[in-house]
């Protein structure tokens, strides 16, 4: 009787081992490699993603510095870093098509933020002061709203400086709508800093405004501005990426065209898939942020000067009801009372 007690008590101390060992370890996705992408919503994303992975499944998560083709060349060639948050899939569509049917990636999570892309912009106060102009066709009928500072005969298109691939994309969208005939001149506006500027006298001296810009951004987000419908349906990829964003002597006949559609995925790479477990790779798939809330996160970073490290605890003091959403209530109790 003595044995056998003793036997059960062996019997049931190696069960309850086993249990413990096989709970610990589906909370333990080991070592990670994260990109830390040199932008600043992906830079959140990253740090929102290592305080999670660290304090919820007790993984060791590195950042390392990282940026759109250098980290997915990296990623496809070499299997590292682990997990890119933040990879604009426009700029790689081909070789990551290539990379997810042969295996080596994953996509984790095709929609990371919502409400995301580029087109032409117009500040709020232009719609309040003329509600009629529901698309950019009807804004290219009235060049007198968006008088040119050197030549007010002469309506303005802020596009984007030079040197940038959307300067490209935006001068033959120029040609293809006619919008020098229409009376419509095509303003450079020299840099990032310019182009921000421009948008930030208009919003703050409550004037109208007209141009490119994209989203997720602080200037979107401060000042509101209002993403316009083209009022044509986008013309097809031989037209966008044959012609539109090529130089203008590739491209001889530009069609009017909506903008292409932005596309951001999280990616991940097969090692990482398969050592994380089904439980973070839900976390990461779960894991979209609401357009309004990145906005005001990229808002706060742009005032208080934060870094990813800090604006990630204030996102997850301050947005509570967003990421517990992604978690099980265990995990999410674990990573609140780590940020404690």
């Amino acid at each position: 009787m003595k044995y056998i007690k003793k036997l059960s008590i062996s019997i049931l101390f190696a069960l309850g081992f086993t249990s413990f060992n096989v709970n610990a370890n589906a909370y333990d996705c080991g070592k990670v490699v994260m990109a830390d992408m040199n932008w600043a919503s992906a830079s959140l994303m990253a740090n929102v993603d290592k305080i999670i992975l660290e304090k919820g499944w007790g993984c060791e998560v590195e950042l390392i510095p990282g940026a759109t083709m250098p980290t997915f060349a990296s990623m496809n060639e070499k299997g590292a870093p682990d997990v890119a948050a933040e990879q604009w899939a426009n700029a790689v569509a081909n070789p990551l098509a290539k990379a997810v049917g042969e295996g080596r990636l994953h996509i984790a999570n095709e929609a990371p933020i919502k409400g995301l892309g580029e087109g032409w912009w117009v500040t709020p106060g232009t719609l309040k002061r003329h509600p009629e102009l529901k698309t950019a066709l009807d804004i290219l009928a009235h060049p007198e709203l968006f008088p040119d500072a050197e030549d007010s005969s002469k309506g303005a298109f802020v596009g984007c400086p030079a040197g940038w691939g959307c300067q490209l994309a935006n001068a033959n969208l120029f040609r293809a709508f006619e919008m020098e005939n229409k009376g419509w001149v095509l303003v450079d506006p020299g840099s990032a800093a310019g182009l921000d500027g421009s948008i930030a006298k208009a919003a703050e001296s409550d004037k109208n405004w007209f141009g490119y810009y994209w989203n997720p951004t602080a200037i979107i987000g401060k000042y509101g501005m209002v993403p316009m419908d083209f009022g044509v349906p986008f013309a097809g990829s031989e037209n966008w990426d044959g012609c539109i964003v090529k130089p203008e002597q590739e491209c001889a006949d530009p069609k009017p065209s909506a903008w292409t559609q932005s596309v951001v995925n999280t990616v991940v790479t097969d090692k990482f898939k398969k050592n994380a477990g089904k439980h973070v790779m839900k976390f990461l798939s779960k894991r979209t942020y609401p357009g309004e809330v990145m906005n005001a996160m990229l808002v706060y970073m742009q005032d208080e000067q934060a870094e990813g490290a800090d604006a990630a605890i204030h996102f997850l003091k301050n947005h509570e009801d967003v990421w517990t959403a992604w978690l099980g209530d265990a995990v999410g109790n674990k990573v609140r009372q780590g940020i404690k």
